[in-house]
């Protein structure tokens, strides 16, 4: 995992004590709004109100009347309707609330979802061409088709009146449709700018059943699901829907809905965006990953509780073949990027492979761009020659413009800056790999690809009361423009660290003037630390009360954890003597004792490299390797005798080392018999030094 830099806001503390006064808000609530620039009562009360009052007129929406008319119009004449959805969890929650909506108005209404495998994403002429010959006379998107002028230009002609809903970039010409309903719109004065698709389709219903506040009671938990599945920002509508959505989940009405929480073990317990983010997003999306998501269709419009179980157990099975795959791929692919990253130069990741599942290489492509803090692009190769790829980008690299550049060598792509979609053929692979490496070489710097942490503000171990935690929930429900709160203590002394989850994740205890927090860190285990038990670090992490057994207790959550500059001072010092005994300067015997590994230190050093070295490599946090040895041999190993260690076994051509970003990056070279480090100039210059 990349070194992160942290960002850390500085609350005025007068303006906290004032918006605690005056809006009646907690301290640490006060402290993260003032620190998100919401600084007055008024302004507080705006942001976090969920009133149903705060929904806007639909038919503020450009071209709403003309749908409504055209939907009403076809019920009336009896026609068939069908809704044309997609296969996320946005598109299917849009395709079943108001095919749902529809049915209960007396409509002939059925649905279709692309498949994701064979057909994938958008309307298709053979699709437009299947559904007149079934009889459907009035097609109506969601989550799809503000694009697709050829496939609409289709249905018209066939004999289809089309509704389009969707929340995606509109061209300037919009397809000729009856109506267009699509806040994107140039012409359009929505004054919210942020509805996922499933509410585009809310909004739709709304304007048919007149009355949102109805809608929002029966609908909430479906439009909620959808909305912080799609990743939209959690305020205006959205908050409004979200907070009505996740209330309604406790005691939902919808059969499946239900029944899938039960499966993934939520029925009871609090639901929150995470839940849904977490828990019930994966389940439903890898329905459509594996080509399936009819399943997810179907559980959400059933009324047969037993046959909603069923489906709810095989969106879990699938969900299970879904991240089997995911392993699969995402062991390939580190497999490679270990003989083929050169860390020092690569700015982007292309890989492409035969027989990568095409529904799941974007879930690997954001595990890979999070470890590697940059760009990747991962294509599948299928027998007849093409190329299906996915990629995911990092905030300081367009990657929607960088296919562009290479729009040459695609027979497809789209997106947006920071995840896209493209088709190419097998035989332009290579070019495009050069091409976008090219690019990104232009494009963006190795400072431009750290990722960066925002932290809300600096706490001390007093403020973290369970009252003043509890206090947060105000800020609820969190989400995209509206993330949970992170905090950070600096100065903390790791203690009793602890893996857990064969070393997925890792508890620790973290001592702060005395005061103990239990802390746990998801992802990381504790051989992926930058520091051991006692070493002073500093944490950022969210807050939540911890319940087990009846006791509560805080519990730190994690975001980040790094060595605390009183360790990087006590570094700098050792390193600033072992770069003078580099520049060949003078060192009293002290100093170079101070470097001077012997023997034990020496195996000790060379038994943790080669032990926990993947494919001949091994890379750890700068200040990481040298406490980690001593941690575990015993041994006094600071870090200006590490790297005379590694200068020895380098000079003695075992192995090579560089680096970069914060990471120490170690290459382990092929050799035979016994390493012989008797004539080590290194170490001789250093006893002659130490006297």
């Amino acid at each position: 995992m990349k070194t992160k830099r942290w960002v850390i806001a500085d609350p005025a503390e007068a303006r906290v004590r004032a918006l605690s006064e005056e809006g009646g808000y907690a301290p640490l609530a006060a402290a993260v709004l003032v620190a998100r620039g919401i600084d007055t009562p008024e302004a507080a009360a705006d942001y976090l109100s969920c009133d149903t009052s705060g929904l806007y007129d639909p038919f503020l929406l450009a071209d709403m009347d003309k749908a409504v008319a055209v939907i009403r119009g076809a019920i009336a004449r009896g026609e068939h309707i069908v809704v044309y959805g997609d296969y996320d969890v946005d598109g299917v929650t849009a395709t079943c609330t108001l095919v749902d909506y529809l049915r209960s108005c007396g409509a002939a209404c059925e649905y279709y979802i692309p498949n994701r495998l064979r057909e994938g994403y958008g309307l298709s002429r053979a699709a437009m061409e299947e559904l007149y010959e079934k009889g459907t006379r009035l097609l109506i998107t969601v989550d799809s088709g503000i694009t697709a002028d050829e496939e609409i230009a289709v249905a018209r002609e066939l004999g289809m009146q089309v509704v389009i809903t969707d929340h995606h970039e509109c061209h300037d010409a919009l397809p000729a449709a009856d109506a267009v309903v699509d806040y994107k719109r140039s012409d359009c004065t929505y004054p919210f700018d942020s509805l996922a698709g499933v509410g585009v389709a809310f909004k739709l219903i709304c304007a048919l059943e007149g009355n949102a506040e109805t809608v929002l009671e029966r609908y909430a938990d479906l439009v909620a699901l959808g909305t912080v599945a799609d990743v939209m920002p959690i305020t205006g509508e959205n908050r409004i829907i979200v907070a009505a959505g996740l209330k309604k989940m406790a005691a939902t009405g919808n059969v499946g809905l239900e029944m899938l929480l039960r499966e993934a073990g939520m029925k009871h317990k609090r639901l929150t965006s995470s839940t849904i983010s977490f828990v019930l997003a994966p389940r439903i999306n890898a329905a459509g990953r594996m080509g399936r998501a009819e399943l997810a269709a179907e559980l959400f419009l059933t009324h047969d509780p037993v046959r909603a179980q069923a489906l709810a157990a095989q969106l879990c099975e699938q969900n299970k073949l879904r991240q089997n795959e995911e392993n699969q791929i995402l062991t390939q692919a580190l497999a490679r990027l270990r003989k083929e990253y050169n860390p020092l130069e690569d700015k982007i990741i292309v890989l492409a492979e035969k027989g990568w599942h095409h529904g799941v290489i974007g879930i690997v492509c954001s595990r890979l761009c999070d470890r590697y803090g940059c760009p990747v692009v991962l294509i599948s190769l299928d027998e007849d020659g093409t190329g299906k790829g996915s990629g995911r980008s990092v905030g300081g690299f367009n990657l929607f413009d960088a296919l562009t550049s290479c729009e040459d060598l695609l027979e497809r792509y789209g997106g947006h800056a920071l995840a896209a979609g493209l088709t190419v053929d097998a035989d332009k692979v290579d070019a495009l790999r050069e091409r976008l490496r090219a690019y990104a070489e232009a494009h963006v710097t190795m400072a431009e690809l750290v990722p960066q942490l925002h932290i809300d503000c600096m706490v001390r171990p007093e403020w973290l009361t369970e009252e003043n935690i509890e206090a947060l929930n105000v800020l609820e429900p969190y989400g995209m423009r509206n993330v949970e709160p992170v905090f950070c203590m600096k100065d903390m002394v790791a203690e009793d660290i602890t893996p857990i989850s064969s070393d997925r994740h890792v508890r620790m205890m973290l001592v702060k003037d005395g005061v103990r927090f239990s802390a746990i860190w998801f992802g990381t285990g504790a051989g992926g630390l930058g520091f051991v038990e006692g070493n002073y670090v500093d944490a950022a992490f969210h807050l939540e009360i911890n319940e087990f057994r009846g006791r509560r207790t805080v519990q730190l959550t994690l975001c980040d954890a790094q060595l605390s500059d009183c360790e990087h001072l006590a570094d700098q010092k050792l390193l600033n003597v072992y770069n003078t005994y580099m520049a060949d300067g003078p060192l009293t015997a002290r100093e170079a004792r101070l470097l001077l590994p012997d023997r034990k230190d020496l195996v000790a050093v060379w038994r943790h490299i080669v032990c926990r070295a993947e494919d001949g490599r091994l890379s750890v946090p700068d200040g990481a390797l040298s406490r980690r040895v001593a941690w575990e041999s015993r041994r006094d190993i600071n870090i200006g005798k590490l790297f005379v260690c590694l200068d020895v076994f380098s000079e003695s051509g075992l192995i090579s080392y560089h680096f970069k970003e914060g990471m120490l990056n170690i290459l382990l070279k092929p050799y035979e018999g016994k390493a012989d480090i008797s004539g080590s100039v290194v170490l001789a210059t250093l006893q002659s030094m130490a006297g």
